[in-house]
């Protein structure tokens, strides 16, 4: 990729020299010049109740002064924070954020809108639904179709789509067993748990049953143990619910809800991994099949666009080809991608930015819009301040979920989410970032797209720099998106001798103020095969049960600049010897 013209993000972030600032201090000014003039021409004959005199006044002038002292306080203690929008940052998810983010947030901020209801948040309600149009649109999701809302993360968004898988397999099996009790037949909670909105809705026909008749059915709104006791009794068999398949590189978030959904964790069934370190598809069909066997039906499988890890991408359109296989012979299982990390990597798809995938990942990212749910973490690849996640389905079908009531709000508004998110309370402010990002940047291939592609690029760059520069360096493979893994290791060497080696310059870089870099630790458990494959290239020897790595993250943008790198990265090599040394 070309780092002599004029790139994207030369506007786009302030720059690590504060290069933009004058502008960026005009926007910002801007802003608060606008809403100080709302704010005085909106009921413009009200009282005032802070008058000039009291203005002046010494009192109110040393109020002030204390307000200023502690605000100078915070900022100087602030200039100690890990300085995070520095290319010499590549240590976690973090990185520096767009200017339009920025201002989008701050805009919102100063307007304090609670995107639970439009009787809060009339303008913020209609942004919301704006920006998650353009992420669907970026994911390949029709946006006239797709539904979802901001959360305050990954996790929370992961969280929602357990919640509507949950909330559709329980309607499933209620409709299975009412239907099996009304006739006297035996009862196949498998087969009900997967029949699919289609069958549902013709045995509703069928036998003249309403959703209200199937409250006395739900394990959700009813008594769970006694439901469980009626469908062991129905099927003739013990009851013992539904599993969770998630692959052996998913984020810590899934076991957090497997245990907060009372599915327990021993419902939480790990996917194997393949040589990649990716989704396995031979271990993901017998896994299936070894959940019916045991009568337990699958509330949903998991892919993972991007590993918290190494950044790894899982063959979604391989998954989604066996989920399609299940879904013709009647099981209709639900799939949710993980794409907390890599879906803004969705951007590059369609244009010349395109080219900086693989094709294994070019497939994978394609194929996420035929999955049911999907997350995303715009404090992440979006560029935009925290909290900000991102929960997304293909249509409102998927959306469904338990209802709630809540007098003091308006139910007319049918456009309010408040009774379709976890969360009650939400800020707006994440909202507009994305709004206005996808107003300016935009998420297609030729703007936004080609910054991710830079970022790839500049990992590939890395890569190739580090190994030419030190000759134990053993980088991860594959990779996948734009985080660099490696471990430091000689030809032969154990593989508990080049991880103490490892840790150690891990140590060495985390008291060292000039780079910030990361470590990860892959344990035999989840990643057996890859771990041997990344020994077996420099002939070590597998004498522990996990494999430690130094881990670099490049998000930043300016990482594509031909002076940063050739200024930063001889300095990065030169540490790094240190610290080995």
């Amino acid at each position: 990729m070309p780092t002599h013209k004029t790139r994207t993000e030369n506007a786009y972030f302030l720059g690590p020299k504060s290069e933009n600032a004058a502008w960026f201090r005009a926007e910002f000014q801007s802003i608060l010049d606008q809403w100080f003039d709302w704010r005085r021409a909106l009921f413009g004959e009200d009282p005032s109740p802070i008058p000039q005199d009291v203005r002046l006044t010494a009192e109110f002038l040393a109020e002030q002064e204390i307000i200023s002292q502690k605000v100078h306080e915070l900022g100087v203690l602030m200039t100690g924070e890990v300085p995070k929008y520095t290319p010499r940052y590549i240590g976690h998810m973090v990185s520096e954020q767009s200017i339009p983010a920025l201002l989008g947030h701050f805009a919102t901020l100063l307007h304090n809108p609670n995107n639970t209801s439009r009787d809060v948040a009339r303008v913020s309600g209609a942004v919301e639904d704006e920006a998650i149009a353009m992420l669907a649109v970026m994911i390949g999701f029709d946006p006239t179709k797709a539904q979802g809302h901001f959360t305050s993360g990954g996790t929370l968004a992961n969280f929602e789509s357990v919640w509507r898988a949950r909330y559709r397999m329980d309607h499933f099996l209620a409709m299975g067993l009412c239907v099996a009790e009304a006739a006297g037949q035996p009862f196949d909670p498998v087969a009900a748990a997967h029949m699919g909105w289609e069958k549902y809705e013709q045995l509703a026909l069928a036998h003249s049953i309403e959703e209200a008749d199937l409250r006395a059915a739900s394990s959700v709104l009813g008594n769970p143990f006694d439901i469980a006791a009626r469908i062991g009794a129905a099927a003739r068999r013990e009851w013992r619910g539904p599993v969770l398949l998630v692959p052996g590189n998913k984020h810590f978030s899934w076991l957090k809800a497997a245990n907060v959904f009372g599915l327990g964790e021993e419902a939480f069934w790990p996917i194997d991994l393949d040589v990649q370190g990716r989704l396995s598809l031979p271990a993901l069909s017998s896994t299936i099949k070894r959940a019916h066997d045991a009568g337990r039906p699958v509330l949903a499988v998991v892919s993972v666009a991007g590993t918290t890890e190494a950044g790894e991408i899982d063959p979604v359109d391989a998954v989604c080809d066996e989920l399609a296989d299940w879904r013709m012979s009647g099981v209709d299982i639900w799939h949710h991608v993980d794409a907390a990390w890599g879906g803004f990597l969705c951007s590059m798809l369609g244009g010349e930015a395109e080219s900086g995938l693989d094709a294994h990942s070019r497939r994978a990212l394609a194929a996420i819009r035929r999955v049911n749910s999907v997350t995303l973490d715009p404090h992440k690849l979006g560029y935009v301040p925290y909290a900000c996640g991102a929960f997304i389905v293909r249509d409102i079908s998927n959306y469904a979920n338990s209802s709630f009531a809540a007098p003091y709000i308006d139910r007319a508004a049918t456009n309010d989410r408040w009774m379709m998110t976890l969360e009650g309370s939400r800020s707006g402010v994440g909202a507009a970032a994305i709004w206005l990002t996808g107003k300016t940047l935009t998420f297609g291939p030729d703007r936004f797209g080609e910054i991710m592609a830079g970022t790839i690029e500049s990992r590939r760059f890395f890569s190739e720099a580090l190994a030419a520069g030190e000759d134990m360096v053993r980088v991860l493979e594959p990779a996948d998106s734009n985080i660099l893994c490696f471990s430091l290791a000689r030809p032969g060497e154990r593989l508990s001798e080049a991880n103490a080696r490892t840790a150690k310059v891990f140590e060495g870089f985390a008291a060292d103020p000039e780079f910030s870099v990361s470590k990860t630790v892959l344990s035999r458990e989840n990643y057996g095969e890859l771990i041997n494959a990344h020994s077996g290239r420099y002939g070590g020897e597998c004498d522990t049960d996990s494999l430690v790595l130094l881990r670099c993250v490049f998000m930043n943008p300016f990482w594509c600049n031909e002076k940063i790198r050739a200024a930063l990265m001889p300095h990065f090599i030169a540490r790094l010897h240190a610290h080995i040394n």
